[in-house]
């Protein structure tokens, strides 16, 4: 089986909530594939966003790239609606000064068909996310 980014929006992936939204900046920023986009939060924490595969995947490795982040946590549900999420992975990440916070993590467990991130805290009164990766594979197609 090939591995491949998940969560692109050319590969299926979806993000179908989002707590917050600028017009300039819209959450499908995220999962774009273009590094010069991004979406913003617009100022109280939590915000969070969901991805939707429309598949079962397992995931091995994500990698965020985001601006002023500081806790993350990232939930991941198998169901077939976006309910049933199970804490997955908690980070507290580094401050950078004028340059990307890139994130990787190696996932464990990473069964899914949604993933839930959650930025509890940031630097700053805003924060921004500009990639979400998630390389793995499909493992099946969700039936109706």
């Amino acid at each position: 089986m090939r591995k491949i980014d998940l969560c692109l929006s050319s590969e299926g992936s979806e993000v179908i909530l989002a707590t917050s939204s600028d017009e300039k900046h819209p959450p499908e920023n995220i999962i774009d594939g273009n590094p010069e986009t991004f979406w913003t939060t617009t100022g109280m924490f939590p915000q969070e966003f969901i991805i939707c595969f429309h598949k079962h995947v397992r995931i091995e490795r994500l990698v965020i790239q985001s601006y002023f982040v500081q806790t993350l946590k990232i939930e991941k549900s198998t169901s077939k609606e976006p309910v049933d999420f199970e804490q997955w992975i908690e980070k507290d990440l580094v401050r950078t000064e004028g340059q990307l916070q890139n994130e990787e993590i190696v996932a464990r467990d990473g069964s899914a068909t949604y993933l839930r991130f959650i930025i509890v805290s940031a630097f700053d009164h805003f924060a921004s996310v500009h990639s979400v990766s998630a390389e793995g594979t499909v493992v099946s197609n969700l039936s109706s």
